[in-house]
């Protein structure tokens, strides 16, 4: 097996079918991925008085006297709450809160083993955005960042927004922001490699979700030439009269070309493709792209267009899977991310953050860029390292930071 089991739980549990422990993944998953593992010992008398009552009363007051010394003397300062509804978990869509915890958990085992950032897995029994909002601000001070994950859009927006305004911890929609950051790492590689900058560059990007909003945003703001979205009805641009709020403000946004009509149509002479919606992206349209093209096509576990196809066209292919060289994975941004953040106890990420995380992680490649290693691989020990260090910096750079 690939990982090694530590916490096999008991028993099969009601109704359980025993034969789905021969498979690996039920076996690996039995129990949960994670516990909650003291940091000191209490071994004795004395070791008890100082962990619990009496000794805890004295740390308790000073807090009540001074409460920033909640993030020196608990564990508040490095945990994250990892936040979902279930409804939109990892192309599964609306699943519910219970089917989404074993995803939680992996998120948090990610932090930890990327970041050295402990999580808590909270899965919630409302897809109510005041509900979701009211929830969140009331555990907050358990802890120093909440991570949102798999919240459908176009709520996620709002509860992301209606957070960080209430709240003076970190607030990260990771669906949104951690695959904008890969993204432009990326991409700014990419575009080296074939001899432009961002600036040159014309993206189109399938899916007008969370991902695909971020995205658009993100990439305007690092510099991109231009970009266009595309949702299941066509292009968003300006001339629709079918577009949610998110949509109407997107179409203010990108699209400086001035498109209309279908995504096929207006990958023609792109030099960007960016899939985060799933469907297949017919050959012809992407060979109708730009010399040097680059094709990202991040749906899991079918990409938009195969890497096959990909190849024949294009100077850069990347996908969201582990089985193809370039793999766009958020693990390669959000634990670094939240590390820098919670180090130097940054009361927001900012665009500068994200930024600076992104070019972190595009430098790590240096040298050694090459069309099948544009990015590098979240196994890169280097990855974390970079990435902490250049969101703290521009957290101090940004007046954010706290220490």
């Amino acid at each position: 097996m690939a990982a090694e089991i530590v916490n096999p739980g008991t028993g099969t549990g009601a109704g359980l079918d025993e034969s789905f422990d021969l498979d690996p993944a039920f076996a690996l998953h039995r129990g949960g991925k994670m516990a909650v593992e003291s940091t000191v010992p209490v071994r004795n008398r004395d070791d008890l008085s100082l962990a619990y009552t009496p000794g805890v009363a004295k740390v308790c007051t000073a807090i009540a006297e001074q409460p920033d010394l909640v993030n020196d003397y608990t564990w508040k300062s490095n945990v994250v709450a990892v936040v979902t509804d279930g409804t939109a978990v990892l192309g599964l869509g609306d699943i519910g809160p219970e089917a989404s915890l074993p995803v939680m958990e992996g998120k948090a085992i990610l932090f930890k083993q990327f970041g050295g950032v402990d999580a808590v897995p909270i899965a919630l029994a409302t897809k109510s955005v005041d509900e979701i909002v009211d929830t969140v601000v009331r555990m907050a001070p358990s802890f120093g960042g909440v991570n949102l994950e798999d919240i459908s859009a176009p709520r996620c927006f709002e509860i992301e927004r209606r957070l960080q305004e209430a709240l003076d911890i970190p607030v990260f929609h990771d669906d949104q922001h951690g695959t904008a950051v890969v993204t432009l790492a990326a991409l700014r590689n990419a575009a080296r490699l074939t001899d432009r900058s961002l600036g040159d560059l014309r993206a189109v990007i399938s899916g007008a979700g969370a991902a695909g909003v971020a995205i658009a945003k993100f990439l305007l703001e690092a510099g991109l030439g231009d970009v266009a979205v595309a949702d299941r009805k066509g292009i968003v641009s300006r001339d629709r009269d079918d577009l949610t709020p998110v949509k109407r403000e997107l179409a203010e946004l990108t699209n400086k070309a001035n498109l209309s009509g279908s995504l096929e149509s207006a990958l023609a002479g792109a030099d960007v493709f960016i899939g985060v919606s799933g469907g297949t992206v017919p050959e012809p349209a992407v060979a109708s792209m730009a010399p040097g093209a680059c094709v990202f096509a991040m749906a899991n576990p079918n990409p938009e267009v195969h890497p096959d196809v990909a190849h024949k066209y294009a100077a850069v292919v990347a996908t969201g899977r582990s089985d193809y060289p370039n793999q766009i994975n958020n693990v390669l941004a959000f634990p670094g991310i939240f590390a820098g953040a919670l180090q130097v106890r940054a009361s927001r990420i900012t665009e500068g953050m994200k930024i600076a995380a992104a070019t972190a992680l595009a430098d790590v490649v240096g040298d050694a860029l090459a069309a099948d290693y544009v990015i590098p691989s979240p196994f890169d020990e280097r990855v974390a390292p970079a990435v902490t260090a250049a969101v703290a910096a521009a957290a101090r750079a940004e007046g954010v930071a706290r220490r």
